[in-house]
């Protein structure tokens, strides 16, 4: 088994004070943070998404609904876009970046400098796990695992709930019933078997 935790879009643009606050985003940072310095070693890749958006056409708008589009955030070059301060001490392998040009909610349209797509990353490493936290579940996390649901040589694909947010509660209440719908695999931090993981080298 070889595993990979994708950590999508904890910036705080999507945190209280940011441009897109959601509520309860700087707590869920510091959860995902707690969980991957003490599950570090258990994952042989860490990954991390950033929207990083230039100009994402009508992605943003001066009159947002708040499901298609939505006021200016994650905006490239600004601190509001760079990954949170509570991830600082995290090893992270791989920072991949989306939307400079397009709204880009899933992951899986994210890449590295050199070039490289998660799907990439994911096929370079060997990997066929993956555990997938973030902001917003109703939104880049739930497509990130859906896109990662459709990739065969993914044996399991999981989202762990309690180290994500959604955009409001009923948002993130449809996204569960999608992802119920799928093979991705709805768990909490503490059920994810540690002990069953094989360290990094």
């Amino acid at each position: 088994m070889t595993r990979a935790l994708i950590i999508v879009d904890v910036q705080p643009t999507f945190c209280e004070g940011g441009a897109l606050g959601i509520e309860g985003g700087n707590d869920c940072a510091k959860r995902i943070a707690k969980y991957a310095l003490k599950h570090e070693d258990d994952y042989d890749v860490i990954i991390t998404t950033q929207d990083w958006h230039i100009d994402p056409g009508d992605h943003f708008s001066d009159n947002p609904d708040f499901i298609d589009t939505w006021p200016p955030h994650g905006v490239a070059d600004t601190t509001e876009a760079e990954l949170h301060q509570f991830l600082e001490p995290v090893s992270i392998d791989y920072h991949l970046k989306k939307g400079q040009y397009e709204a880009a909610y899933s992951g899986f349209e994210a890449a590295c400098p050199s070039g490289q797509t998660m799907e990439d990353v994911l096929i370079d490493e060997g990997v066929n796990e993956v555990d997938i936290v973030g902001l917003a579940l109703s939104h880049c996390v739930k497509e990130t695992a859906l896109d990662a649901a459709r990739l065969r040589f993914l044996d399991r694909v999981r989202v762990l709930v309690d180290l994500t947010e959604p955009v409001s509660p009923e948002q993130g209440e449809v996204a569960l019933e999608e992802l119920a719908k799928t093979r991705v695999k709805l768990v909490h931090s503490h059920e994810t078997s540690p002990n069953q993981m094989r360290p990094r080298p």
